[in-house]
This record gives structure tokens, sequence and C-alpha cells, in this order.
């Protein structure tokens, strides 16, 4: 009996805390759904628990405002953040696959240049991408939003991780054995054993991209292809002094929306596939 109190007292202290940090987390949305729902006014009076009757008004608003492309700015980022988290965790698997499974001369090279690239901050390359890409005629779109993503050091190093200790070699050799093309090997063998990586990773690819307003705010200038963030930041910087705080809140209530249900649709693989990386040799 006595060494099952420990036990008892580390699960209450252990569940306890984990209803604290979930307090912790999940209150701060309940905040923001909170003033969603109320107006400027009532904001400018301070904060307040319980939700006010604005929510329609403050929704109407920021949908039929001329000035503000509501729905063509969300549809931007869905088509920016949709292909950005396709075409990164994609072709970093690629490359994570390419360096694991392959021996050649440049290999080490090869990934501590990819390691190198992972510490050099994207201000510091920002001059020179936009004046690269003006000189390609890609300025004011959104392809300069997309095609950099092929090239994620940060998720490629996750996906070669991953791949160490969830691949064998066994099984790709076996495949090639059995007369298997490399690609036809990545793509039918090697990509669902991965699947739990990049299910992680094409979250934090999207919201990533989702959330990134540095790059956007530097190449997007026309209004109909500015991005959310974008268009939350103008919301406020229109006219400071007249600005609606209950239409900045509707905004960002309906632009974490897509994020809630990119995660509920990923999360089963990463819970699905959990078991599906255990092959050993």
């Amino acid at each position: 009996m006595k060494s099952k109190q420990p036990s008892h007292l580390r699960s209450i202290i252990a569940h306890t805390v984990l209803i604290i940090l979930s307090f912790m987390c999940l209150f701060f949305f309940y905040i923001l759904i909170i003033n969603a729902t109320r107006s400027h006014a009532d904001l400018q009076k301070g904060f307040s628990a319980l939700p006010g009757g604005n929510l329609l008004k403050n929704l109407s608003s920021v949908a039929n405002d001329g000035t503000f492309p509501m729905f063509r700015g969300i549809l931007n980022s869905l088509i920016v953040s949709g292909c950005s988290a396709a075409i990164c965790t994609y072709f970093s698997a690629l490359t994570a696959y390419g360096l694991y499974a392959y021996n050649f001369k440049v290999k080490k090279i090869a990934f501590t240049f990819i390691m190198a690239i992972l510490v050099m901050p994207t201000q510091v390359t920002a001059m020179g991408f936009l004046r690269l890409i003006t000189n390609m005629g890609m300025y004011d779109s959104l392809l300069p939003l997309i095609i950099p993503s092929i090239a994620s050091p940060s998720v490629f190093y996750f996906m070669y991780s991953y791949l160490q200790s969830s691949l064998p070699l066994s099984l790709v050799e076996a495949a090639r054995i059995d007369g298997c093309g490399e690609f036809r090997t990545f793509n039918r063998i090697v990509i669902p054993i991965m699947k739990p990586a990049i299910a992680v990773q094409a979250i934090f690819s999207f919201v990533g991209s989702w959330n990134n307003y540095f790059v956007p705010a530097l190449v997007i200038q026309s209004k109909d292809k500015m991005t959310v963030p974008i268009l939350i930041a103008t919301l406020r910087g229109a006219d400071y002094m007249n600005f609606d705080m209950g239409k900045i809140y509707t905004m960002i209530l309906v632009a974490i929306v897509p994020i809630i249900i990119v995660y509920l649709c990923l999360s089963k693989f990463i819970i699905a596939g959990v078991t599906l990386g255990g092959v050993k040799e």
C-alpha cells in the first residue's frame, strides 16, 4: 500500500500541472473569442470575461469593408500556406532520403552546407532576394512566397533524423532487388513510413507560412494579393485614431480557424503513424 501512495501522488501532481498548463494555453483563445464579440467601445472599457453581442456585426463590418478584401486575403493565405507546406515537406523528405540512402563523395559537405544555411536569418538575404525576384518579374505575386519553401534546412534536418531512426536501408535494398525504381521506392515505401514526420512538419510549415508577415510585406503591393497578416496590420495602420479594435479581434479569430482545421486533419496521421516507423532491422 505504501508503494502505491508515491505513485498516486505523482499522478495527482502531473494532472494538476497539465490542467494548469492547459488553462494557460486556452485562456488566451478564450479572451480572443470574447473580445471578438465585443464592440470597440466595450473593449476600451477594459477586460471582461463575459461575451458581448457584436460578433456578427464585427464579422459583417470586416466582410463588407470595400477597402479590406477579407475573403481574398484568406484565399491567398490558403494558397500560399497549402502549397508551401506541400512542396516543403515533399522536397525536404526527398532531399533527406537522398542523403540518407546514398553514399557519395560530397555527402558530408552537402549536409554541412545545408546545416550552415539553417543558421542564416531571412533578414540577411532580404534585399538580395527582393532584387532577384524583381529581375525575374515575380515582384507583387504569390510565387516568391511559395517557391523558396522548397529549400527548408530545418525541415530537412527533422526528416533526416526521422529516417535515421525509422527507415532500415535493408528495406530500400529489398525494393531495389525487386526492380522498384528510386522514385517509386520513395513514393510507395518511404513516404508511408514518414507520414508522422510529414504531418508534423506540414502543420509547422503551414502555420509558419500563414503567420509570415515579413516576406509578404516586402513583396506584395496589390491589395488583392495580400495575405492575412498584412490585412490584419492594415486594419490598425490605416487610421490609428479611428481603428475598430472589435474588427481586428474578429479578423484574428477568423484567421486562426484554418490553422485549427489543418491541425485536426493532420493530427490523425501523427497518431496513426506513430507505430508505422517502428520497423526494425
